[in-house]
């Protein structure tokens, strides 16, 4: 097993990331690929053009994922690197993207220098990672390791009522539950950071340790509603007077907890909505995200502690959704925190903030992320960037990790 230090080709990176990018480009040069839109069976298409060429064989199991495996001397359980080429609307070129054409130009690497792996290689391409046309996100790799129920995943619709089976077969994309991928030697996802980071710290790699956790609450507070221009003051039970400090107080408590959380009241409903009228209904949303379970706990305390009535209004609250901090496999992370050591790039460990189709995987493969800079931690948007060099820096990470798994498994 050849075990040299080799590196991907740069240019040949560059080229594939704007020729993925074509695929649903819009006028600001981002990219619009809704998840087996025409725009992504294309890209699809492509991408599948481009393992065949390198030999490889492709699979697709039931809910449209793509497994495109180099085979290796030996049958074993693969190293497998995987994203998602599915966007927002108006999304960038790189997000999820990267992570596939990572695997795709690793294997062309591996073919340039004549390495023959000694275990298969597979590069993965899940279907529906954003949910940006249909609900939730990271469906496939939900059904994938038993998180979704995969009947209940096709029922779900589009804005326009087309249900996801119905799109998987017009897709040409409905595969086989068998093609499901079982087991793998390690699972590697590159991605780019979608946060501010490490491009603050002028880092080149996040070496992300988990995914973390989060809940979710939906506050409802109700008052009255009455003439904003004839109801004196100390009479309202105005429900959007008591909404704010509500807000007020979260913010206050759970902005010294700790500095790492991260806390947004992202949505709100106010009714009637009319400026004449005293507001009788808010419901607002909390979402708070640690690593730590114990202080998204408290989060949950916290908030269950707020006062049922406040200002002549009611305050009730719902726990619409939590999920556990995943973490990734200690031995991988480690095979890459040594790959980065190795190529002689600065990175830290760090937390993921964002869900990503490998905290589901991790749930029954070893798996480990790699993060790379996101420009002004912009992402999910149009000006979303990541410089072709640092794009390369992970790719050769992930490169350099593969190379130390395969020579780790020749050595076993």
């Amino acid at each position: 097993m050849q075990v040299k230090q080799i590196f991907v080709n740069g240019e040949r990176l560059k080229d594939t990331i704007e020729v993925f990018a074509g695929f649903g480009r819009t006028e600001n040069n981002g990219v619009t690929r809704l998840s087996l839109s025409g725009q992504d069976v294309k890209v699809r298409n492509y991408f599948a053009a481009c393992c065949e060429e390198l030999g490889m064989s492709i699979k697709v199991d039931d809910m449209g994922t793509m497994y495109a495996t180099l085979e290796g001397t030996e049958a074993g359980p693969p190293v497998v690197i995987g994203s998602h080429l599915d966007t927002v609307k108006k999304g960038g070129r790189f997000d999820g993207v990267l992570g596939v054409i990572a695997g795709l130009e690793v294997v062309r690497t591996l073919v340039d220098h004549g390495i023959k792996p000694r275990l298969p290689v597979t590069v993965m391409n899940f279907t529906n990672e954003e949910g940006a046309r249909f609900e939730p996100s990271m469906m496939a790799s939900g059904v994938l390791s038993g998180k979704f129920d995969r009947a209940e995943m096709l029922k779900k619709k589009d804005t326009e009522g087309t249900t996801f089976a119905e799109a998987l077969e017009a897709s040409g994309y409905a595969g086989d539950a068998a093609n499901r991928i079982k087991e793998a030697t390690a699972y590697l996802e590159l991605h780019i950071e979608q946060g501010p980071v490490l491009e603050k710290e002028n880092l080149s790699i996040g070496l992300v340790d988990c995914v973390v956790g989060m809940a979710c609450y939906e506050l409802e507070v109700t008052g009255e509603s009455d003439h904003a221009g004839t109801t004196p003051m100390d009479m309202r039970k105005d429900a959007l007077f008591a909404a704010a400090e509500l807000i007020a107080e979260l913010r206050s408590k759970l902005g010294v907890l700790d500095s790492e959380l991260v806390f947004t009241m992202g949505r709100m409903n106010v009714l009637p909505n009319i400026h004449t009228v005293i507001p009788n209904k808010v419901i607002f949303t909390v979402e708070a995200r640690h690593k730590d379970m114990d202080i998204v706990r408290t989060v949950e305390e916290i908030i269950n502690a707020l006062p049922e009535e406040l200002l002549g209004c009611t305050v009730a609250k719902t726990r619409l959704w939590g999920r556990d901090t995943v973490w990734f496999d200690p031995a991988v992370c480690a095979l890459v925190e040594q790959a980065a050591s190795a190529l002689g790039y600065s990175s830290k460990k760090m937390a993921s903030g964002a869900g990503h189709d490998a905290q589901f995987v991790a749930g029954f493969l070893p798996s480990a992320m790699i993060f790379v800079p996101s420009a002004n931690g912009k992402s999910h948007c149009e000006e979303e960037l990541t410089s072709y060099e640092e794009c390369e820096q992970g790719v050769n990470v992930v490169l350099e990790t593969v190379l130390s798994i395969l020579a780790k498994q020749s050595k076993s």
